[in-house]
């Protein structure tokens, strides 16, 4: 079974790059971030069209959040525990088919301006996070934690990491709790298949990012123990950042034998 995590930026206005990714790449699953979509207004026929069930947790302009599957979805649930003031669409989970795995998929905050109380909301939600994954690890079955991060783990994840020193994203309280998630028992699927350096999967639209290969990698799967066993592969799909009006960020995938 072939999984993507994939951050579109927008899946009206990225709906042509989409619609072309889901025809070559034919995911079994796929996680996607920044629908920027109400459910009502998500278009549907764009996925369901080409074979796919679908779950949205959207929000008008921003956030959102999605899982398709070739597979039925069952037990969904949307929004993250632990805050119910929190109206941000930032999290979903359902169990794929009767396959045993549930997947996860996640937002999680920039954080930016740091200090502030958008980097006091970040730090938070990864809080959450964990208090979540705690409670689905202590089940003992197949989980699969995939989205965007917004987290650099460590700086060879990033092409100039005194770049980033003050930002959300690398700031050592984000790592931190990044660690503190793996410390869960939670494997990070592209290092336990590719230790090497020069792995993105973001660039920024801005002095030609792309161009010079000046990334980041902030889009992750983190797996139980029982899915790190299923591994089979784990990977970055660079060329659709290279196509026409792309998302900045690139799909991430990986193999499991479920």
């Amino acid at each position: 079974m072939k999984l993507a995590t994939f951050n579109i930026n927008g899946v009206k206005a990225r709906a042509e790059t989409l619609g072309r990714w889901l025809e070559q790449a034919r995911p079994d699953v796929a996680v996607l971030q920044e629908i920027k979509s109400v459910d009502e207004a998500f278009p549907r026929a764009l996925i369901e069209d080409r074979g796919y069930h679908l779950e949205t947790h959207g929000q008008k302009g921003f956030n959102g959040v999605a899982i398709l599957s070739t597979l039925p979805l069952h037990n969904v649930t949307r929004g993250l525990p632990g805050d119910e003031t929190d109206e941000q669409a930032r999290w979903i989970e359902a169990d794929i088919g009767e396959t045993g795995l549930r997947v996860c998929g996640l937002y999680l905050p920039n954080g930016n301006p740091a200090p502030g109380p958008k980097y006091d909301y970040k730090l938070a939600w990864m809080e959450r996070l964990k208090a979540r994954a705690t409670a689905l690890l202590a089940e003992e079955r197949p989980l699969a934690f995939a989205g965007d991060y917004n987290v650099i783990p460590q700086p060879m994840d990033a092409a100039r990491p005194e770049a980033w020193r003050q930002d959300a994203l690398f700031l050592p309280d984000s790592r931190a709790a990044f660690r503190r998630l793996e410390a869960l028992g939670l494997y990070d699927a592209l290092r336990l298949r590719r230790p090497e350096p020069g792995l993105y999967s973001f660039w920024d639209y801005q002095a030609n990012a792309r161009g010079r290969n000046d990334g980041i990698r902030i889009d992750h799967w983190l797996l139980s123990p029982q899915a790190a066993d299923l591994l089979l592969d784990c990977w970055i799909e660079t060329e659709p950042r290279d196509w026409d009006k792309p998302s900045d960020h690139t799909p991430v995938w990986v193999d499991l034998a479920a």
